[in-house]
């Protein structure tokens, strides 16, 4: 077996998983690689890459393993057949997938003599190797330790957030709870901008000054809302309720889809329903936390 801190399987070669394996290769490290598709594998083998026929040779190449599949079901269909391989061996699972099935993950593979840990990639492939990039881990911290400087080569930032395996999905998760609808956010005043002979260009300063104010909201509620307070001192749930609604029904006149609108419609619409209309509309997190 090679020096662990110079050495590394990746499984899985998809785009993110290319990328990790470069950066190993860009390192100086043993990299043996396996993926179902083996052209996936070729630019890396030609730049010094060693492709492994199945996943056992795989799995017995190096102790460090990264694996960059879809989800948790992936990785089982892929390791399971290989089980008897996994002893000894340090798994690095960056693919995502929800906090529990990462903790379920961890068990199965501490049963098979093998360590988890679980990684949440916070970038795209693009961001792979860069220093101000960032993963999150969790799992046992004497692995983290051990296998930091490789773990530094796919991201110049490594987070550990806890022993619990399911604290960086839960992390990833919560990025991903904001990316998604924000973004949608995004197509939505795009959509509503064309339809009203605007381009995405025309409204992007806008929309970056929006987005960019959004970090002052997120420090001036958090300590009110750890607190409990949702006081209507300087915003009212009412108000919010008319300005969803105006948002609504600017979306219907350009005839626009109004899927989004109407689902933050509905959801101010059942804050007010529970009377606290003249609560700061930060209430709503209580409602989402018991719908």
């Amino acid at each position: 077996m090679s020096d662990t801190k110079q050495s590394v399987t990746v499984i899985g070669l998809g785009p993110m998983g290319r990328a990790m394996a470069g950066a190993f290769l860009d390192h100086g490290y043993e990299v043996t690689v396996w993926n179902r598709t083996v052209s996936r594998a070729d630019a890396l083998v030609a730049r010094g890459a060693v492709l492994a026929p199945t996943v056992e040779e795989a799995l017995a190449s190096h102790e460090l393993v990264v694996l960059s599949l879809t989800d948790h079901d992936a990785v089982y269909a892929v390791l399971g057949p290989a089980e008897a391989a996994l002893t000894g061996r340090s798994l690095v699972n960056l693919g995502s997938d929800t906090p529990e099935k990462a903790r379920a993950m961890a068990r199965w593979a501490a049963e098979r003599g093998a360590v988890q840990l679980t990684g949440g990639v916070t970038v795209p492939p693009s961001g792979i190797g860069r220093a101000e990039s960032s993963v999150f881990y969790s799992g046992p911290r004497q692995v983290f330790d051990r296998h930091r400087p490789a773990l530094e080569v796919i991201t110049g930032r490594t987070d550990h957030l806890g022993e619990d395996p399911g604290l960086a999905a839960l992390m990833y998760q919560i990025g991903m709870v904001m990316f998604w609808p924000a973004m949608l956010g995004y197509w939505q005043a795009v959509a509503l901008a064309g339809a009203n002979g605007l381009k995405a260009a025309d409204i992007l300063p806008h929309a970056v000054e929006t987005a960019n104010s959004l970090p002052d909201f997120f420090s001036f509620y958090a300590e009110r809302i750890d607190a409990g307070r949702h006081t209507g001192d300087v915003d009212r749930l009412a108000m919010g309720m008319a300005s969803a609604e105006h948002v609504l029904h600017t979306s219907a006149d350009a005839e626009v889809s109004t899927t989004l609108p109407a689902a933050v419609v509905e959801l101010f619409r059942r804050g007010m329903d529970t009377g606290r209309a003249a609560d700061s509309f930060s209430a709503l997190v209580e409602l989402m936390a018991k719908p």
